[in-house]
């Protein structure tokens, strides 16, 4: 099985992957596609619609090598036309696979891809690392339990020589 064909069906068993033209456009609404494909023998009308959707939210629309059985196959369904990766992690590998089979029609899309996934694990690695640190910031220091004094009260321990009133 073609490396593609097999990061396409990760991304269906991972979650990240929307099948369909309904899925497709919902994803696209959502904002969460990353990258489009659509099927070499998909019909026009498909390929237009989602060139169209992918403009509107700046995402790539690519054709792939593979027909509708080839696509379908991969993802267990009979057919597929056309669908959306929604991890940008993904979307940078399967370019880069597509790269790897045609660098000349599908590298320079595969480059900028890489890029965004770069920067998308940045910026999930400084909010983590921001997180942690008021995580950290909020985390009270640690202070010894109450005792029990000689009238049956909990009290705290204190300074030598300091009287505690309460």
């Amino acid at each position: 099985m073609n490396s593609v064909l097999h990061l396409l069906g990760l991304a269906r068993k991972g979650g990240n992957l929307a099948v369909g033209e309904d899925a497709v456009a919902e994803a696209v609404e959502r904002r969460t596609a990353r990258l489009l494909l659509v099927a070499v023998d998909a019909s026009e009308n498909t390929r237009e619609r989602g060139a169209h959707s992918a403009e509107g939210i700046r995402v790539p629309c690519l054709t792939v090598p593979f027909s509708k059985e080839e696509l379908g196959g991969a993802l267990g369904r009979g057919t597929c036309a056309i669908l959306a990766l929604t991890d940008a992690g993904l979307a940078g590998a399967v370019a880069g696979g597509l790269a790897r089979m045609d660098e000349a029609q599908y590298g320079e899309v595969a480059q900028h891809l890489r890029e965004r996934a770069r920067r998308t694990l940045q910026r999930q690695k400084k909010k983590r690392t921001q997180a942690k640190a008021r995580a950290a910031a909020q985390r009270k220091p640690w202070a010894s339990p109450p005792k029990e004094g000689p009238s049956g009260r909990k009290t705290r321990p204190g300074r030598p020589g300091q009287r505690r009133d309460g």
